[in-house]
């Protein structure tokens, strides 16, 4: 005889079964990267505020300035994974290159590339009105960061998978 599953029985033999935690509470170098970027992020807003005493919520969504999100990511993570499987690992040894990178970059080539948009600016604004490029709109140029900025995004990244360690 075939028997018949009833949508209460499923149900019952589903609450029997342990649930799966969320991948987010028990990834700490997931959880404090993601919150680290976030957070760095969000402090763009009151530090545009002490360097230009104007509040422009675009910085939260914004590359360049302080601190360096980059940084504090890629130093979270590296942090994060050293708290927890330990500095020897490969994962930590990933990490921290992965990091050197970002923070090169950061103060090497983008940094640049953002000063050099902002002399091309410059030059387009000077061109007379019937010039080609005349009307061309602006380069970004708040591309890179500054050495200040990466250490403070990279402390940061530090403080915040020390702490989420602590609190997990």
């Amino acid at each position: 005889m075939d028997e018949v599953m009833t949508a209460a029985d499923a149900s019952s033999s589903l609450r029997s079964y342990p649930l799966e935690p969320s991948i987010l509470p028990s990834n700490l170098p997931l959880l404090s990267a993601f919150l680290a970027c976030f957070t760095a992020q969000f402090l763009k807003i009151f530090t545009h505020w002490v360097k230009e005493r104007k509040w422009d919520s675009r910085r939260m969504l914004s590359s360049g300035g302080m601190p360096s999100s980059h940084s504090a990511t890629v130093t979270a993570l590296a942090a994060a994974i050293a708290v927890k499987d330990g500095a020897g690992g490969s994962a930590f040894a990933i990490a921290v290159i992965l990091a050197c990178v970002v923070m090169y970059d950061a103060t090497g080539v983008r940094l640049h590339a953002g000063r050099q948009a902002e002399l091309l600016n410059q030059i387009v604004c000077e061109l007379p009105p019937e010039h080609p490029v005349a009307n061309v709109r602006p380069l970004r140029d708040s591309l890179g960061h500054t050495p200040l900025q990466v250490v403070a995004g990279a402390l940061l990244g530090c403080v915040v998978a020390y702490l989420l360690s602590t609190s997990v």
